[in-house]
């Protein structure tokens, strides 16, 4: 076979099981939407019973008057957006669950791998619906957009060029929603950091009025989310999670383990020691807050001393040509004009 041909033969089967993928959604689409048929045609009809049997007088002409704008809808065909909002959601469901019955493949496996499931976890995607959603991502832009590069491309390149074209298409299209995710886990990396010293600090205050561990994270959750908004939500999980049942260290291992971050570690060991032994933390946690804050100087005085170096190139690039034009311009003016008198 040449490699045209297979090539070709590789591209029908995809296409053979995509549409067997749309023809399993389509079925499921059409199912759900049965049934809500289905069910507002009842609740429709036991609505029409009950104002026929108590329809009196001027009631009931007033209920026969409302009664064909009520049935209309659903001959017509027309959706309310709440039924519209409802099957969207059901078709991510759907999704969701069929990529979570194709995690522990083979194919689930490669394609949500322990890398994948890390970066998840670091985007606060800790649920097995999430990977799921991810997983199907991932196949669907595998088969969909080599399946639109090679429609796009067919009539303008051939050969080699055309097998290339559709090979970057499939590689774009099974990296681009973990280029997405690394995008976000790198941005809730350095949200972290940057909240830690806060969080450190909130946990000595609400400490020191007297408050126990629990209610002091508690607190950090409801109240105080728009200044922690990723470590709240970290640890309203770790909250949920100790509440179900596990220990302070089983909660909180999630957290010491998915950013990546030393002082978080410490900070995350440091609670586990006062929920076990209990004792007095307030100075413990303001000397870890000043060591925060000097490393967090030091990182700028570092950020500074590369942006100034970075600035010199700038400046040479923009300002040494205008300081030049200033200051040896009226010089090379008299000098040109010199030597043409001269030349008169």
């Amino acid at each position: 076979m040449q490699p045209n041909q297979l090539f070709a033969l590789a591209l029908v089967l995809a296409a053979t099981g995509l549409l067997l993928l749309a023809g399993l959604l389509i079925a499921r689409l059409a199912a759900a939407r049965r049934s809500a048929r289905t069910l507002a045609h009842a609740l429709d009809e036991r609505a029409l019973h009950s104002a026929a049997a108590a329809s009196k007088g001027a009631h009931a002409a007033a209920a026969w008057n409302a009664s064909p704008s009520l049935l209309s809808s659903p001959s017509r065909g027309t959706v309310p957006a709440g039924i519209r909002q409802r099957g969207m959601q059901g078709f991510l469901e759907r999704c969701a669950n069929a990529g979570t019955r194709w995690l522990d493949t083979p194919v689930g496996r490669q394609f949500v791998a322990h890398e994948d499931r890390r970066l998840l976890e670091q985007c606060g995607f800790v649920d097995a619906r999430a990977r799921g959603l991810f997983l199907i991502a991932r196949v669907a832009g595998a088969v969909v957009l080599p399946l639109v590069a090679g429609t796009l491309a067919h009539a303008q390149v051939q050969g080699p060029r055309y097998v290339l074209a559709v090979i970057v298409a499939f590689v774009c299209g099974v990296m681009a929603p973990k280029v997405v995710l690394r995008r976000r886990a790198a941005a809730r990396r350095a949200a972290v950091v940057d909240e830690l010293p806060m969080l450190v600090d909130l946990l000595r205050l609400l400490q020191g009025v007297g408050l126990s561990l629990d209610q002091s994270l508690q607190v950090m959750v409801n109240d105080f989310r728009g200044v922690l908004p990723v470590l709240s939500g970290e640890l309203e999980i770790a909250q949920r999670q100790f509440a179900a049942g596990r220990t302070r260290e089983q909660s909180l291992a999630r957290l010491a383990s998915s950013f990546d971050n030393e002082d978080l570690r410490a900070v995350v060991r440091l609670l586990i020691q006062v929920d076990r032994h209990g004792g007095a933390v307030q100075e413990p946690l303001k000397q870890f807050g000043d060591r925060l804050r000097e490393t967090r100087r030091a990182m700028l005085r570092e950020r500074i001393g590369r942006m100034a170096v970075k600035m010199t190139g700038v400046m040479i690039l923009t300002l040494l040509p205008a300081l030049m034009i200033v200051t040896a311009g009226p010089g090379v003016l008299s000098v040109s004009h010199s030597l043409k008198t001269m030349h008169r």
